[in-house]
């Protein structure tokens, strides 16, 4: 019994000492911490998401002044950022690396990354409607009835100031273009700026436009055409914009009539026309349309500045007044074509702003509607269970106007190629 009781004793000494050494050789476990302060770019940052990487991977958001904080084991780690973000109007990607930064124990390190970014629209061209449908009578087209609708194509609400519309020269994409060097490329594509042919309409006030939704802006005809042209499109509602300053001198009734008293006066979009004619003449077949936003100036003090004015093909005339647009100032624009004179027509759109098109067949109530971007909305956790499929005209199969009456947030394309972004659709979708 003793013999037993001793070696009980022992073995618990042995079992202590041996707990003992490991506790003593055992390193103690050391944190350092890691500021990673994000440069290079400006507006809200916290869409930005930073990650560090050693023997393992960490990673976090960055505040809105781009700032992100760790707390990590000492040793050598590489830093990585890339997010969105959305700033005045335009939607940014961001991207950046620092290798090489050693974390030491109670210790705190900082370090920067400079963004690179590259930017896209935040508010995009989700629609066209130009080419008119057919009279109720079959004895021609109805072309008194254009618009387009803008969307945020983000989660952030879009707040623009300064938003215009224009469309460049010459008015239809198998015009004669003389706007060519003897290189192949646009004269003005060197100098950075798009010709906004015949004047320009903008907002009035500060445009806000919450995530995933539209605003309808009526070019011409902001009343309920469907009374007389069964095809047409009403526009007698509350939420729509339209183009409508007879004082500007675009006051050609047939395309102005006196807008629907649903449409509220501030809601009335303002122009200054620097040509000739007396209404906004968005080409019915082909225009080369874009949106910008003047910086540093208001739409109408930049298209009044006689500094500003360009001559289309070089022939300086009324007739081919165009106010030069700084390519930095716009937010996106779609290029296109007539369906049967692909072949003649030529770009008016720098490659920057619009690298392709898309074809019309005018006349027959068709719109040009922007493709879905496939991944990014199936992503949408809410979009769950809420989007329509089956739908061949977009590449991505997604109805958008079906699945957005069953609540899903659509993404759509957005690759400043209207090739790739665009897709004719039968009928305008403010009729559906």
């Amino acid at each position: 019994m003793k013999m037993k009781k001793l070696f009980v004793l022992m073995m618990t000494a042995v079992i202590g000492f041996a707990l003992t050494a490991c506790s003593e050789d055992e390193p103690e476990m050391s944190t350092g911490t890691v500021v990673v302060s994000l440069t290079g770019v400006s507006g809200d940052l916290s869409n930005i998401e930073v990650i560090l990487r050693g023997t393992s991977t960490f990673s976090a958001k960055a505040d809105a002044n781009g700032k992100a904080l760790f707390t990590v084991s000492a040793g050598v780690y590489e830093a990585t950022a890339s997010g969105t973000f959305a700033n005045s109007g335009s939607i940014y990607t961001a991207n950046g690396t620092a290798g090489q930064i050693t974390v030491l124990a109670n210790q705190t390190t900082n370090v920067t990354i400079e963004m690179k970014e590259a930017r896209t629209s935040q508010v995009i061209i989700k629609e066209v409607y130009n080419g008119g449908c057919p009279k109720n009578d079959g004895s021609g087209t109805f072309q008194y009835d254009k618009c387009i609708i803008l969307y945020n194509n983000t989660g952030q609400t879009a707040t623009l100031d300064n938003l215009a519309f224009a469309f460049a020269a010459p008015y239809n994409g198998h015009a004669m273009n003389d706007n060519y060097g003897e290189d192949g490329k646009l004269v003005y594509e060197s100098q950075g700026f798009n010709p906004a042919y015949n004047g320009i309409w903008w907002f009035p006030n500060t445009l806000i436009i919450e995530p995933y939704t539209q605003v309808v802006v009526n070019v011409n005809g902001a009343i309920d055409n469907t009374l007389t042209v069964s095809q047409s499109v009403n526009y007698a509602n509350a939420d729509y914009y339209c183009m409508y300053d007879p004082e500007s001198g675009y006051n050609n009734s047939n395309y102005y009539p006196t807008p629907s008293s649903k449409i509220d006066y501030s809601h009335y979009l303002k122009a200054t026309k620097i040509g000739l004619g007396n209404a906004w003449a968005l080409s019915s077949t082909s225009p080369a349309l874009f949106i910008f936003q003047t910086q540093g100036t208001t739409p109408a003090a930049f298209a009044e500045n006689s500094g500003n004015l360009w001559y289309d093909g070089g022939k300086k005339s009324d007739v081919n007044a165009c106010l030069k647009v700084p390519n930095e100032w716009i937010l996106d624009g779609v290029e296109i074509f007539q369906t049967t004179k692909i072949t003649d027509s030529n770009k008016r759109l720098t490659a920057d702003i619009d690298a392709g098109f898309v074809g019309l067949t005018a006349s027959l109530g068709h719109t040009l509607y922007r493709n879905v971007n496939k991944e990014a909305t199936e992503a949408l956790h809410e979009n769950a269970g809420k989007l329509v499929y089956n739908y061949n005209a977009d590449p991505s199969g997604i109805d958008a106007e079906a699945s957005i009456k069953q609540g899903a947030h659509i993404i759509y394309k957005d690759t400043n190629n209207s090739s790739e972004d665009f897709h004719e659709r039968e009928k305008c979708s403010l009729r559906n």
